[in-house]
């Protein structure tokens, strides 16, 4: 625990112990204690504290105000609410009852699946909770309206069941928490007014300040082995020839479709990265064998695609890939953190829907940003893309036909936009500094 002399407010971060929750919240920790000297608790297991500091790039830790702190969190992920609440709750009060007598205020900035959190706030007098939202504006649209029952008029946002794209037991753990919500004195999301501004004005409930502070790219990284192999091999490659293919660390594939898939990529003749990982795992990340692969020959197909394909089985460096001259599209699951990361990147995608938010970021790309093709349509969820049909769309996108000559301008245009929004004058640099204000408002 902090001995220093005594500081004005305190943050308290508190994210969801999955991949796609823990960076973002990670980012904006580091901008919090960087930018305005705020003192930051990040609060999370004591093995991914201890694999964050092993991995993090050290540029991004120059801070004395960033503090990790851990918490027992359960051995095993469960989405169970009355067990993860009745595990965590009173740690997490202990914390902020040992912080309070040191601040004036105690921000409890905490991800929205994780809404049990403001029952601790709501008992501590200097304490004030607010909800971190990882995902896109549209895909939260859908949460506010199953929560409170306003269905909008507009066809594009209402499309999905929730059911259909959420478990039932993640879904009975989100829908628990959404009337806590109403307790939280403001919304963060990772997202930005240049991209969701039409949404972002629709998420206002009741007078709750939403703040837009995206895109909140990773800052984990990683030197050295397949990192660099990735990179030098993305480097002897022709500017925009590369179609990048990664479906991120929750979705899995039957072995059919993998199948096929390889087939059109193969069938495309187009030079791709094809990155492949284990489904969610937060204590470790061990190279993935054939067994997790539903019994595909990746070695055959790697040897017959050597020259123009690569393979990578495990973690790479997602971001640099993207950010690559040679990279030129982006087959992905529309995991909201990957779709920031391409439209930042200026990359078109083509998206593959597959669970959770992500049928909802599929629309927003490709209806809304025309900034990607679909590639394999959600409604289609059950049956298997033809490598036929993915060959074809793969040349819709990288060919010399206006359809993707307009994809791809669109997408440059939209990375442009999200590279002016974080830098110093952009519209979600400026929101965070309101956020910042707020918080330590007298």
């Amino acid at each position: 625990m902090r001995t220093e002399a005594k500081s004005d407010v305190a943050v308290v971060i508190l994210p969801l112990p999955l991949h796609g929750h823990l960076n973002p919240l990670l980012h904006l920790s580091t901008h919090i204690a960087g930018r305005h000297g705020i003192d930051v608790f990040y609060v999370t297991s004591a093995s991914l504290n201890r694999r964050t500091r092993r991995r993090i790039n050290p540029r991004h830790l120059p801070y004395t105000h960033l503090h990790f702190h851990d918490l027992p969190f359960p051995t095993s992920i469960t989405f169970d609410h009355a067990t993860v609440t009745a595990h965590l709750l009173p740690h997490l009060s202990s914390l902020l009852l040992s912080l309070s007598p040191s601040y004036r205020r105690v921000a409890l900035l905490h991800d929205s699946s994780m809404s049990f959190a403001t029952s601790a706030a709501d008992l501590i007098p200097n304490a004030e909770p607010f909800a971190f939202h990882p995902a896109s504006a549209i895909s939260n649209l859908f949460f506010q309206w199953d929560t409170y029952g306003t269905k909008p008029d507009d066809d594009r946002l209402f499309r999905y069941d929730l059911d259909a794209c959420f478990g039932v037991g993640f879904l009975d753990f989100i829908r628990r928490q959404g009337p806590m919500t109403s307790i939280d004195a403001g919304r963060v999301i990772n997202t930005c007014r240049a991209v969701e501004g039409e949404f972002l004005d629709r998420l206002a409930w009741k007078g709750q300040r939403v703040f837009a502070v995206g895109p909140l790219n990773p800052i984990i990284t990683v030197g050295g082995g397949e990192n660099d192999v990735v990179v030098s091999w993305l480097d002897g490659q022709p500017p925009e020839s590369v179609v990048y293919v990664s479906f991120g660390t929750t979705s899995t594939m039957s072995r059919e479709q993998m199948r096929e898939l390889a087939a059109g990529l193969e069938a495309s003749m187009r030079r791709f990265l094809w990155v492949i990982r284990k489904p969610d795992r937060i204590e470790d990340e061990e190279p993935i064998d054939d067994d997790h692969l539903h019994g595909f020959d990746f070695e055959d197909f790697s040897k017959r695609v050597r020259g123009i394909g690569k393979v990578v089985k495990g973690w790479a460096p997602q971001l640099e890939i993207l950010s690559h001259p040679a990279t030129a599209a982006f087959i992905s699951h529309c995991g909201w953190n990957s779709c920031m990361e391409a439209m930042s990147s200026g990359v078109p995608m083509l998206t593959w829907p597959i669970q959770f938010d992500q049928p909802a970021n599929a629309v927003l790309v490709t209806e809304v940003l025309r900034a990607g093709i679909v590639a394999r349509e959600w409604e289609k969820r059950d049956e298997v893309a033809t490598g036929e049909k993915i060959a074809a769309v793969i040349e819709r996108l990288m060919g010399d036909g206006n359809e993707g000559r307009d994809v791809r301008r669109k997408a440059r245009e939209v990375g442009a936009r999200l590279r002016a929004a974080v830098a110093e004058g952009g519209n979600s640099r400026e929101e965070l500094d309101a956020l910042l204000a707020y918080i330590s408002r007298p």
